[in-house]
């Protein structure tokens, strides 16, 4: 089996979301989307088993378990494929060496569009 990626040293954490589950989770993480060019992804599974593509390699299919996590690269394209009843967090990570302003912690489809509960999508509501 092929390991499944870390994330590198040098990253800070910036924010994770609610746990999610097979009933919460937005439509959105199950197509294809990406996070904003400075920032890691990483989907931990706390309980049950979920499946995870990239999407620039799309006859991979990671299958992670509770205890699992898998690191996401900025923008690159992924999803997450439902298999069960699964409870997961997606946390946000950027590099310690970027100054070029506030963290961000969005993730966007790939037309681009902030996907629900993301940082534009609520600075667009304030």
């Amino acid at each position: 089996m092929t390991p499944l990626p870390v994330l590198p040293d040098g990253l800070e954490f910036v924010r994770t979301t609610p746990e999610l589950d097979q009933l919460t989770t937005p439509a959105g993480l199950l197509g294809a989307h990406r996070t904003a060019p400075d920032v890691w992804g990483r989907l931990v599974v706390h309980i049950g088993e979920t499946s995870f593509a990239f999407d620039d390699q799309p006859a991979t299919i990671h299958q992670l378990s509770a205890g699992d996590s898998i690191a996401i690269a900025p923008q690159r394209p992924h999803r997450v494929i439902l298999t069960g009843p699964v409870r997961f967090v997606v946390e946000f990570h950027r590099a310690t060496t970027d100054t070029s302003g506030p963290p961000s912690a969005e993730v966007v489809d790939l037309d681009g569009t902030a996907l629900p509960g993301t940082t534009a999508e609520r600075n667009d509501q304030s």
